[in-house]
């Protein structure tokens, strides 16, 4: 019963006119011939095969990029829950204000999702996995484990040949793609990272001399990302023009790699400490579309000899890894990944995959769906309407479809708590876990 009510909610957040706002108002469209309290039970109770349902996400077919690479992004989101002092398993959550400067740190669920991008501007993103990050969970490795997963599912499905070129995975600032890169140099993958401006690279050191006394020197040249920093000639410098952003320079140093310690994610390593080269790529443009004078970008790549041609390809992708933000705007908007008010982990993550599920859905019928447009909205050319308008035609879809659940059957509800009685059995509260790595500021400290 319980995955007759999963089915048919999935089907419910699809075909619902609006947004998802609470799971209660699922009941109320034709597809969830369930009640409210089913809903709420199945979710809590009921079971989903994450590695089943991971395994076929991964199968659906991709959309051909024209180097023939497949490129993922990888990014974390946050469901925020403030005021839910019963919720186990929250975290302190790294989310923008509107203004400069005015960052916080929200308690709530923090996810590590990974997602498909496909070719040129388009708001669509195919979420392959997603995982709820706790407390003590190290980021890279959460987040090397589900690239290591979704890189097998997609070489069992034949996404990926021998022979093909490496898979692109593509990170904002606040992952170490050196670390990255380490944890994945086993499989066909290129790894492609943002960095920021107070970091510090080294290139390779100089040959060594005939005669020259000592130990082989592991370590070059300082590469200080820093505005007023001197940096040593860029070993190839690549223009392009662009529409959006006007001329697009990329300055590129080969072998440059991050000096490593043995602390923090490096603390215990077992031997020497490797040295971990790629290219350094510093973009420049003449404009944003919110910035006349732009600041310069940091890229690094897990390729070590990048050339010029490269190198545009690496800017160019790390362009298209925004597009996980739509999706994630998407989600939390339309489908109400974030609206329900679970107290159970276990509960958010099995609503978090059935969200998925309804995104791999909406990906299959993105050829099959008209374009129900509003009347102020502008016609979508064939083959390009967007998920927004792919969920308002989905209902016709799904009456061509098969009905995979069984009838209800008609039950009474429960009596509930008597009226007037108290509740002898108050839940736990739970303190909020801290972010790896970091130490919990006073008023961070205050929060329960």
């Amino acid at each position: 019963m319980r995955r007759d009510v999963l089915f048919e909610a999935c089907d419910a957040v699809l075909c619902k006119p609006g947004r998802v706002l609470m799971l209660a108002e699922l009941c109320l469209e034709p597809e969830c011939r369930r009640g409210h309290g089913a809903v709420y039970d199945a979710l809590n109770c009921g079971d989903v095969w994450f590695e089943r349902l991971r395994r076929a996400v991964s199968t659906l077919p991709l959309r051909a990029w024209p180097d023939g690479r497949i490129r993922l992004a990888a990014d974390v989101s946050s469901w925020l829950r403030p005021d839910a002092g019963t919720r186990p398993g929250r975290s302190f959550c790294h989310c923008f204000g509107r203004g400069k400067n005015s960052a916080q740190m929200i308690p709530g669920w923090p996810y590590s999702w990974v997602a498909a991008l496909e070719p040129g501007r388009t708001s669509w993103a195919l979420p392959l996995d997603a995982v709820r990050l706790g407390p003590d969970d190290d980021l890279a490795s959460v987040t090397a484990s589900q690239v290591r997963d979704i890189v097998t599912q997609l070489i069992a499905a034949g996404h990926w040949k021998p022979g093909d070129p490496d898979i692109m995975v593509i990170f904002d600032a606040g992952y170490e793609p050196a670390r990255l890169a380490w944890l994945l140099s086993d499989l066909p993958v290129q790894v492609t990272g943002r960095l920021g401006t107070n970091r510090v690279l080294r290139q390779s050191p100089p040959p060594r001399q005939p005669g020259q006394m000592g130990p082989p020197r592991r370590h070059g040249t300082e590469l200080r990302l820093a505005a007023d920093a001197a940096r040593p000639e860029p070993d190839a410098v690549a223009s392009t023009g662009t529409d959006r952003y006007g001329t697009a320079v990329a300055r590129s140093w080969n072998r440059a790699h991050p000096k490593l310690k043995t602390r923090g994610a490096w603390k215990g390593h077992q031997g020497t400490l490797p040295v971990i080269e790629g290219t350094l790529i510093q973009l420049t443009v003449d404009h944003l579309p919110h910035d006349s004078a732009p600041k310069p970008v940091w890229l690094w790549t897990s390729r070590p000899d990048a050339d010029p041609a490269e190198a545009d390809l690496c800017w160019q992708a790390f362009l298209r890894r925004f597009d996980i933000e739509h999706m994630f705007r998407f989600v939390k908007q339309a489908l109400g990944w974030t609206r329900p008010k679970l107290r159970d982990p276990a509960a958010a993550d099995r609503w978090t995959w059935l969200v998925i599920a309804a995104c791999a859905q909406l990906w299959l019928a993105r050829d099959l769906a008209a374009d129900l447009r509003l009347p102020w909205q502008q016609p979508c050319p064939p083959g390009r309407l967007t998920p927004a308008r792919v969920r308002r035609g989905f209902r016709a879809v799904r009456s061509t479809l098969p009905v995979l659940t069984a009838a209800p059957k008609p039950a009474r509800p429960g009596p509930g708590r008597p009226p007037g009685a108290k509740n002898r059995r108050p839940a736990t509260r739970h303190d909020v876990g801290n972010p790896p790595g970091k130490k919990k500021t006073a008023a961070q400290q205050q929060v329960k």
